[in-house]
């Protein structure tokens, strides 16, 4: 199920303005039934770890850039626009 997170929070990411950010849980609802959302939220949070490592998305907060994911975020494209 992380390959189908991954390829979930990317294809969100695609439909959505070049500056908008996609929510984590709105990933783990993409791809969880209903009622587990909240169960598959471990494996989004490895995909999404893996995608930052590999460049290919940018967490924030806020509005504010997050280095690594800690706590609360937000997922991006990895190249801002400008």
């Amino acid at each position: 199920m992380t390959v189908a997170a991954r390829e979930t929070a990317l294809a969100l990411l695609a439909s959505r303005s070049p500056d908008a950010t996609v929510c984590p849980s709105e990933v783990a609802r993409a791809i969880a039934p209903k009622e587990a959302w909240r169960d598959a939220m471990p494996l989004v949070h490895a995909a999404i770890d893996g995608l930052v490592e590999e460049g290919q998305v940018r967490l924030s907060w806020k509005g504010r850039p997050l280095a690594v994911r800690d706590g609360p975020y937000r997922i991006g494209r990895a190249t801002p626009p400008s």
